[in-house]
């Protein structure tokens, strides 16, 4: 990491000049801080926030960010996160990157001006916040993934055991006899570079089974773009017979859609999601789901995190994968001969 020294040396000024044009800019010549301030920009040095609360011992605040707050599994997560924390003395911070690194590098900039010692992170999608985790882990902040993992990052990480859950969701269907099965999101490596996205065609194709062209589609994770897929899926001529979400908002999304078609689940239609939310045992007939162990990962999580601060990291990477578990509730039966197909439009 670039020190002030460097700054110092690349603008041609002292290390007293560099240090004033972060701190007292307007006493400095316009064209002194302007040459400090290109050699800034061009070494991409950033002066250590955490310094002063470094020097009388490691800062006890954890930054954590989560993809969604409006997401249950998040609000969940960050519960049992905080909860472990909390009674070890330290304290969180909590933010959200809505999926996107461009979002998230803001966030992780304020956090770390708040002198965190170590960050959760449940990473977004895209590279623009990926060398700035890297540059703070040089900068001995502890990053630990949750939820998510960038490939190829060096990172710590807490997730699911995806792989199992999908093969799992998909052979349940499978074993019903549903062929046409459709998930509420389509990979893209730039777009939507989602785990679970990327799993699915890869378990459909250890069955044997195909997907549609216009089964797929790259949408987000949010429940109003489950509900405009799935309301255009049952409009298509040979509609799926069963409907994958990913998650427990877009199987909200499919849920909304689907009834206002008229189209009945556990009947018409057969529904699958992740995540055990409330909602899903409350509908008659019940939504089956894939539960994620949530209190478990963020246990699991913070004692890491704590690990790590107070005992050093590990010598060698963590990659803790939970697995997830089934429950049958009714949502999903036996396809009929000739599912019904919509008659409505999307609007």
């Amino acid at each position: 990491m670039p020190t002030i020294l460097d700054v110092a040396k690349r603008a041609g000024v002292s290390a007293t000049t560099a240090k004033r044009a972060l701190s007292d800019p307007h006493l400095l010549h316009p064209q002194t801080l302007r040459r400090v301030q290109e050699a800034i920009k061009e070494l991409h040095y950033e002066p250590d926030q955490r310094a002063g609360s470094l020097r009388g011992g490691q800062s006890r605040t954890i930054g954590l960010v989560v993809g969604r707050f409006a997401e249950p599994f998040f609000a969940e997560l960050a519960h049992a996160i905080s909860q472990v924390l909390r009674q070890a003395d330290y304290s969180v911070i909590i933010s959200e990157n809505e999926y996107d690194s461009r979002i998230e590098l803001a966030e992780l900039q304020r956090l770390y001006g708040q002198r965190v010692s170590a960050l959760i992170v449940r990473p977004g999608y895209g590279e623009a916040s990926r060398d700035y985790l890297l540059r703070l882990r040089q900068r001995g902040v502890y990053i630990l993934e949750v939820d998510y993992h960038l490939e190829g990052a060096p990172f710590d990480s807490v997730l699911l055991d995806n792989a199992a859950c999908v093969r799992e969701g998909v052979e349940y269907l499978q074993g019903l006899g549903h062929t046409r099965i459709a998930a509420l999101s389509k990979y893209d490596a730039v777009k939507h570079p989602e785990t679970r996205s990327k799993l699915f065609p890869q378990a459909m194709a250890a069955l044997g089974l195909s997907i549609p062209d216009e089964y797929a589609r790259v949408i987000d994770l949010r429940e109003d773009t489950a509900y405009e897929l799935t309301r255009d899926l049952m409009a298509l001529a040979t509609p799926p017979t069963a409907l994958f979400a990913f998650t427990g908002s877009q199987a909200a999304g499919a849920f909304r859609a689907l009834k206002e078609l008229g189209l009945r689940v556990g009947r018409d239609i057969s529904l699958l999601t992740f995540d055990n939310y409330s909602w899903t045992a409350l509908v008659d007939p019940g939504i089956d789901v894939i539960e994620q162990p949530v209190r478990q990962m963020g246990d699991a999580a913070a004692r890491i995190v704590m690990q790590a601060l107070e005992q050093g990291p590990s010598d060698r990477p963590i990659h803790l994968a939970l697995p997830g578990r089934l429950i049958r509730r009714g949502s999903c039966v036996p396809p009929e001969s000739s599912p019904p197909r919509s008659t409505c439009m999307s609007n």
